[in-house]
Parts: C-alpha cells; structure tokens; sequence
C-alpha cells in the first residue's frame, strides 16, 4: 500500500483559508468509483443570479468557474467571461503545461479529461484512474490519489486499473467539500477535496462497489454526477460484446454523505415493470447493456436527470432480444431524488448499429411558437438532433415513424420502423450510395466503385448482411459509422443565443455478420471482419468533408451554416496520388474528436486527437490547431498551434483577473498534459 508523502504546497479554497499540507495519498484496498456534479454555483451571466440560491442549468459555468463537467448539469460548454474576444484571441500563449500525472507506470497518451475548477484548483482524473488536484494559476500539482485495484476473490487476477476517465465532479454542504470519481474497476470514490483523502465515512472507506446489486461485473468511462444530495453512477459490463447474454447497466443513486444506495433504475425492465413486455420471449431476464456509457445530464431546479443509453446485448445481432428494448438507445428522464421514471423517449428501436446515444444530453432555454421552453437537446451517431421540453418529454417538432429496410438475418427480429425527427436537419451524411465515393480522380472514382460493389449499400438503417451465405456480400456500409456523427464530447451551446455546435466526423464502417464458430461465443451470428471498409490506394471510400461543425438555432431548428473542421487527414493531404491536382486539402476536414467550448464571445475548437486507436485516428486525423470561430458565421477568427493535439474538450475560467482556456493534449511522441492558454501580461 502507497504512504502519504507530502508535497508541501497549500492550496486556495473558496473560503479563501490556507489548507494544510497537500499529500500524495496511497490506495485502499476496498473500493469503488465514480464523479459527482456538483453544486451550481453563481456567476457573471447576469447580476440577479448571483443571489439565486438555485440557478437553472441552462446558464452555463457560473461565478468564473467550471464547477462541473460540461460547464454546468445541462453540459452546455458554456462561459459568459469575455477577456478573451475577437479582437485579441489570436494573442493567446500558453500559460503553464501540466504532465498527467501517472505513478502507477509509463506515460500514457489518450488522455480525455476535462478538469473542474473551484476556489482556484483544479480537480482531474489521470493516469492509472488516479485523482489529482492542480493550482489553476500555476499548473503545480498540489495532491494525487492513486487507488488501489479492487479486491478479487483468492484465485481471480486483479484486474489493473487503466485510462484517465474523463473527469471528476464536485460537491459541497458549505463546510465539507469532496471530489467523486468513476474508477475504472467499477467502483464510485469520494474524496477530501482539501486533502486528496478518502471520504472514509462514504461507503467502506471512501469507495462503493457499484457491481453490488447488479449481479457481473462492470467497468467505468465517465463521470458521476451529484444534484439535490445524491450522487449518481454510470457502469457498462465487462466483455459480452457478442454473446447472447449480459449484465444490464442499471443506473444507480447513492446517498451524496453516507455512499448508501437510495435507489436503482433498471434500464433493462424487470419483471411486471413498465417496458419489460418490449423484450419479447422474456429476452429481459438475459439480456444486458442499455446503460449509459457517456455523460449524464440533470436539471438542478427540477431535480431531473436525463439518461443517454446504449445499445443492448450484443451491437449487432439482436435476435436473442425480439422487441422494441426499452429503455435500450433512450433519453430517459429520472426524477434525481427518487430514480423514479417522469419521461422517456425511445430514439432507436431494437438497434443493431451500435447507435448508441453517444453524448450528453444538452440543456437549454428556447423561444419555440412564441413561448419560452426548457429544452434538452440530444445529438446522435447517426446525426439526428432531437429536441424535447425538457420538463415533458414532449418534442419540440414531430419525429415521425419512417419504415426501414428489414434484416434478412435468420432469427433476427427488426422494427418496421424508425423515429426521424422532422427538424432540425441532419447534421451528417446518412445512409451509403455510389454519391458518396471517393472523386478526386475518375480512376480513384472508379476503384472505389469495384470495392463498393462488393457490400451492400443502403438508406440510413439499412440492417447487417451475412457475409458466409454465397449470395451474400462482405457486409453491409453503415454511414455515419459506430464512431459518429455525433461523439462522446458532445455539443456546446450558446445559451444566450440559443445556439448549438455540433462537432462531428464522417466515417462509414462494415456491418458483417457470420455463424458462430465453435466455443467463440453463445449469440447464434457474431460480427465478422475489418471494421472499417479498404479504400483505393489506401484512400478513403467516400469523398470529404471527414469532419464537421454544424450550427442551430433552437429557436427555429434551422441550420445556420456547416464547416469542414480544419483539413484533410495527413494521409490524405500527403498521399502522392493527390499532389499537383489542384486540390484544396484545406476544406476536407479532419475525423478527430473535437469537444466545443462557448463563451459570450467565441466559439472553441481542437481538431481533435486521435492519438491512440478508435476511428479518430483513422488516415491521420487530429492535429494540434485550435481554433477560435465566429458563432453566427463560423468564420475563423484566430488559428493557434498548441504544442500537442488536443485530446479532451476545453473549459475555461476567471482566477487573479485573468481568463484561462484549458485542454487536454497528447501526440504520440508527447505525452499526454493539460495545456492552459491565457493572454500575455
């Protein structure tokens, strides 16, 4: 077990008091893991909120903070400061850098945090699933908590803890302050935020076993979130992604000072409760997933939680579970309080395209015929935005039931339908045709189409192809691909304005399903192959743009105008059968990951990373500029070289009289850090 070592730094506090030494903490062996959202706190949007004792998530970070993940509940990416402007952006330097800590062994790379920021420190996940606190003026670590992996029964392996996670949430009674975190191992942590300690009277010791309860075992990628004294936790199970059978991903709420459960949402229904006659056969008794993978929203004032869900067992083949599946690929609204169900709205029905909802909902304020609405907005993978008052459930404009093709897969069962919302307009490209193949040259124009002929091609829900029957094809060209459209950074909005940024990328993938081989898996078909379709000359399939930011207004759900992010991937704008054809590589795009960051004055925007794996990494993409855009045009203002590719989506914040912009970065030959940019002196 790791000792406390002191570092020998104070921090700032809210209460402005000198905390005692910081410390490098050891692990317990008894754990569990999660982030909580923390209490909203007031700020310069307008004066009057300053005396609010509750203020709606619709504002965006208060008081020049960043006291949650996304800004705020409603993850609108949001700030009203405004040092930084258009007139002197283009003068950002970067203020100070900070290597992610990582004690438990070497540098890692994928590093898709977003601080908090309170009092002057900032609170991340890094490392091994590690905690740390930062000075926000300085970049100066101040106290690191790297915990102990979960106990295993005698015989079992330990299972290491791994990646950063994406954050960490915040509360406070006034008195007490602690720092909740998703552990990787699955398992809910709280934390002293003065001393970097474990909350020992939370749970056993400062961790909860979110397996407890669930019955397998699950892992965690985001952050908890704490509202009205609970704090909730998301888990997806470990494994499964092509049996039959799963763990379902049921949310749970835990008492924000004890870590005593309070109650537990089952995604997928039980028993006699509402939603379980959608799994047909009784397929809920084996059925898994349809948790939430992503971030989770809430509404502060009304005390509402929205859930963004995923796919049920398994992504691809859905045979095994005949029905609709609620709440499987849902935005459920939860009364925080209670866990009680208030609203749900299915987006997918009975998926088999890895459509999960991939981001957080986002919450805002709009002016819709004439009356203003809570609104919550939902960006997809499959680059649909649905948009609901937020309070009911009710859409803002009609999403129709639109037929779909059917699945020619034996035993598969597949909806005659799909919900299509009438507006806004889709963000993305939906759906694969020979229109959208790679046309830079009528050579590369006709390799794409001898490779395209080879799948089958469709409209948007165009289900998967079996691949081992001999009239088949090698699969079936899914666009927008598992990756997005939409992805897990989600979309920024300008509350004022009512404005949402969409980033989002272009990649199709291969939806190829064959028999189960022999001892390989219990579901009866099994996804086959690359999941990504070959283009000519190592090319793309389809042509650009590869990467996106869509404006929209929420007022109307029109679009108000749609951008390449940046250029051409690097093995596009490289490739040597693409030079002296005039080509303008500027206007392509890049399939990165991009978070979106709103103040009063700006639009924020990475190219994204891509560092490590996944489709943001596809042909190159990513790359070290960051972006200021103008928000009713989406004109560049400004261009800034960061020193590495941002990786994580960027918060900013007020501390000594100077505005901060932070991001996460990371290259493969730098590894991962937070970058603050600040305007000189």
């Amino acid at each position: 077990m790791r000792g406390y070592v002191s570092l020998a730094r104070t921090r700032a506090n809210p209460t402005n008091a000198t905390q005692p030494d910081a410390h490098l903490i050891g692990g317990i062996p008894v754990g569990a893991s999660s982030t909580g959202a923390a209490l909203i706190g007031a700020t310069v949007i307008v004066a009057t909120l300053l005396c609010a004792s509750s203020v709606s998530a619709q504002y965006g970070a208060l008081d020049g903070e960043w006291r949650v993940y996304g800004g705020d509940g409603g993850h609108t990416q949001y700030t009203a400061l405004d040092q930084i402007d258009a007139d002197n952006v283009g003068d950002l330097e970067v203020a100070w850098r900070w290597t992610a800590a990582n004690s438990s062994g070497p540098d890692f790379y994928n590093f898709e945090s977003t601080p908090i920021m309170i009092g002057g420190v900032l609170y991340t996940t890094t490392g091994a699933s590690e905690v740390a606190a930062i000075d926000a003026e300085t970049g100066e670590m101040i106290w690191l908590f790297s915990p102990e992996p979960k106990p295993r029964p005698e015989g079992e392996r330990i299972r290491p803890l791994t990646g950063s996670g994406r954050g960490v949430s915040y509360w406070t009674d006034g008195d007490e302050e602690r720092i909740f975190h998703n552990v990787s191992d699955g398992r809910l942590l709280a934390l002293d935020a003065k001393t970097g300690r474990p909350a020992r009277e939370f749970g056993l010791n400062g961790f909860v076993d979110l397996s407890e309860g669930i019955g397998g075992e699950v892992r965690c990628i985001s952050t908890p979130i704490v509202s009205n004294g609970v704090v909730v936790a998301q888990v997806i199970p470990v494994g499964a992604t092509t049996a039959s059978a799963s763990t379902p991903g049921h949310i749970q709420g835990y008492d924000v000072r004890t870590g005593e459960r309070v109650w537990i949402f089952h995604v997928v229904p039980q028993g006699d409760e509402f939603g379980a006659d959608t799994w047909q056969d009784n397929s809920w008794e084996t059925s898994g997933n349809a948790g939430v993978w992503t971030q989770l929203t809430f509404d502060e004032e009304l005390g509402y939680l929205y859930l963004p869900t995923e796919t049920g067992t398994n992504d691809w083949y859905g045979g095994h579970r005949p029905g609709n599946n609620l709440f499987a690929e849902s935005i459920v609204a939860l009364d925080i309080r209670t866990g009680e169900r208030v609203w749900h709205y299915q987006l997918v029905h009975h998926g088999l395209w890895d459509f999960d909802i991939p981001a957080p909902p986002t919450l805002v304020d709009v002016t819709h015929d004439g009356r203003r609405i809570k609104a919550v907005a939902v960006v997809t993978k499959q680059g649909y935005t649905y948009v609901f008052d937020r309070e009911t459930g009710e859409p803002l404009w009609p999403i129709i039931e639109m037929p779909v093709p059917a699945s020619d897969v034996p035993g598969e069962w597949t909806s005659p339908t799909q919900p299509i919302p009438s507006k806004p307009a889709p963000f993305e490209r939906q759906g694969f045709s020979i229109d959208d193949l790679i046309d830079f040259t009528p050579e590369l124009r006709a390799e794409a189409m001898e490779i395209a002929a080879n799948f089958r091609m469709g409209p948007l829900y165009t289900p998967p192809s079996l691949v081992d029957d001999p009239d088949g094809t090698k699969g079936t060209l899914v666009l927008p691909g598992w990756g997005g459209g939409a992805s897990w950074p989600g979309a920024g909005v300008d509350v004022e304005q009512g404005i949402l940024f969409i980033p989002s990328l272009t990649a199709p993938v291969v939806v190829a399903l064959e028999k189960r081989r022999a001892g390989s898996t219990d579901a009866d078909y099994i996804r086959s192959g690359d999941i990504y379709p070959p283009g000519p000359r190592g090319l793309p399939l389809i042509k650009p743009p590869y990467g996106r930011i869509t404006a929209i207004d929420l007022n109307t759900g029109d679009h108000l105008w749609m951008k390449p992010l940046g250029g051409a991937p690097r093995e596009v704008r490289e490739h040597p059968d693409l030079q002296g054809l005039g080509l303008d590589f500027s206007t392509m795009g890049t399939n990165g990951r991009p978070g979106a960051l709103v103040t009063s004055t700006l639009l924020f925007m990475g190219e994204g990373g891509g560092v490590r794996g996944g489709v943001a990494s596809r042909y190159g993409a990513g790359g070290p500029i960051f972006r200021a855009y103008e928000k009713r045009t989406g004109e560049v203002v400004a261009e800034i070289t960061l020193p590495a590719n941002p990786t994580g989506s960027p918060m900013s914040y007020m501390l000594n009289g100077k505005q901060y912009i932070v991001v996460a970065a990371a290259t493969l030959d730098s590894p991962a850090e937070f970058i603050a940019l600040a305007l000189p002196e």
